[in-house]
């Protein structure tokens, strides 16, 4: 099995910065993708930025220019730097993985959840 564990949620004011960092544990063989998705109160969850290994990130529309992603692929960790947070970006956000576990499966693996409100 593959746990992601978050953290760096918090509340700010709009305008401010976060920081989300992801790790990834269990029997991992490598990982292809790494990303951040997030659900607001009554919408569905969509994909905020992804990464996959060794190539080049993704953002939705509406985080470009504010978000950057990253990874360290040695620590199986995914970073999500927030900057000029509005309160359209509060939400619950999560951490995902996909790749190849130690026995040859592939899996798909989501975190808990860290909150993010963004609010004066």
């Amino acid at each position: 099995q593959v746990q992601l564990v978050e953290s760096g949620g918090g509340l700010v004011q709009p305008g401010g910065s976060l920081r989300l960092s992801c790790a990834a544990s269990g029997s991992i063989f490598s990982i292809y993708t790494m990303g951040w998705y997030r659900q607001a109160p009554g919408k569905q969850r969509e994909l905020v930025a992804t990464m996959p290994s060794g190539g080049s990130p993704n953002y939705a529309d509406s985080v470009k220019g504010r978000f950057t992603i990253s990874r360290d692929n040695a620590k199986n960790a995914v970073y999500l730097q927030m900057n000029s947070l509005k309160p359209e970006d509060t939400a619950v956000y999560y951490c995902y993985a996909e790749g190849l576990g130690i026995i040859g499966t592939r899996f798909q693996a989501w975190g808990q959840g860290t909150q993010v409100t963004v609010s004066s």
